[in-house]
């Protein structure tokens, strides 16, 4: 990490905070739990899409941020990681083409109502967050990190939460010590260890959450440990010596696992301005509406909060 990024710490206490969304794991969970069939003029089905509005409408009322984007994952096969390790994410099935259309009006959504949106073919939606994040903090702006996955807790420094904003679970670095079993610069290292069944990741034979995060407390980073690896054995953790010969076999996999489990900060160019949110475009989305078949009742909530959430 460089002294600049890390010298970022010691700036004054930010006087804004920018709220960067991980908006497909919203979509999802809106395609898994809204389970009455709903469609559009043309019949296509949008659970997902009003319930990912829903959850849009509650963030924008609630917390009114002057600060935001949505990042969005495009494509598992194209993605860097996949360059790297063919098998990451290969125990998830692609998106059904019904669902892959309502990822497109989501975005199309947030779209009208002023507020940035991106994807990447190649990087995944951490990666965006990522490098925004880096963005932000260098003109000393705090970070909320909308989320469920618990990789993007490896971004938070001070100021800065993690939020599984559904359930009202907002984490700062002490909280997600806390809850993780390890710091946030330590995150991407524990599950390099522990590895990530819902990534495919491999991890080490024996190594959970909670012991990567043991290991972690000791050695500080990984580079330490895979640097001491007969110190192992010498710790106070059951079954130490055989964690150490597991992490003797497996080097090789531990150091690809890492460049899987971090996220990148750098990938692209980026403006500060764009979090701004801008005036909503009042005739793309009442057309959005009307396709979404939108009640007359949910249209005027919805123009009415944007009247008041001035840019």
């Amino acid at each position: 990490m460089s002294k600049t990024f890390n010298s970022l710490q010691k700036k004054s206490h930010p006087t804004q905070t920018a709220w960067l969304i991980d908006s497909s794991i919203y979509v999802f969970k809106s395609w898994y739990t809204h389970k009455t069939e709903k469609t559009d003029v043309t019949g296509k089905p949008i659970n997902a899409v009003l319930g990912f509005i829903d959850f849009v409408y509650r963030l924008l009322s609630v917390e009114r941020p002057q600060l935001i984007a949505f990042a969005f994952d495009e494509s598992l096969k194209t993605s860097h990681r996949k360059e790297i390790y063919p098998q990451y994410k290969a125990n998830r099935s692609p998106a059904p083409e019904s669902l892959r259309h309502q990822f497109k009006l989501c975005r199309a959504f947030i779209r009208c109502l002023g507020i940035h949106e991106a994807a990447s073919l190649k990087y995944e939606a951490d990666d965006l967050i990522g490098t925004w994040a880096k963005s932000l903090r260098a003109d000393n702006i705090a970070i909320n990190i909308i989320s469920a996955d618990k990789d993007l807790a490896q971004l938070v420094y001070e100021n800065d939460h993690w939020w599984e904003y559904q359930k009202g679970q907002k984490l700062n670095i002490k909280a997600i010590t806390k809850r993780f079993k390890a710091k946030p610069r330590q995150i991407a290292d524990q599950l390099a260890l522990a590895g990530d069944k819902s990534d495919n990741i491999p991890g080490v034979r024996g190594i959970g959450m909670t012991t990567a995060g043991k290991l972690l407390k000791h050695f500080g980073h990984l580079d330490n440990l895979l640097n001491s690896i007969p110190e192992v054995g010498t710790l106070k953790i059951r079954g130490a010596q055989k964690i150490q010969h597991a992490i003797l076999e497996s080097i090789e996999s531990i150091q690809m696992a890492r460049q899987l489990t971090e996220v990148q900060c750098d990938i692209e160019p980026i403006d500060n301005y764009v979090f701004k949110r801008k005036a909503f475009d009042k005739c793309a989305l009442i057309s959005l509406f009307e396709q979404l078949n939108l009640s007359g009742q949910k249209q005027r909530e919805w123009l009415s909060l944007l009247a008041l959430l001035k840019p």
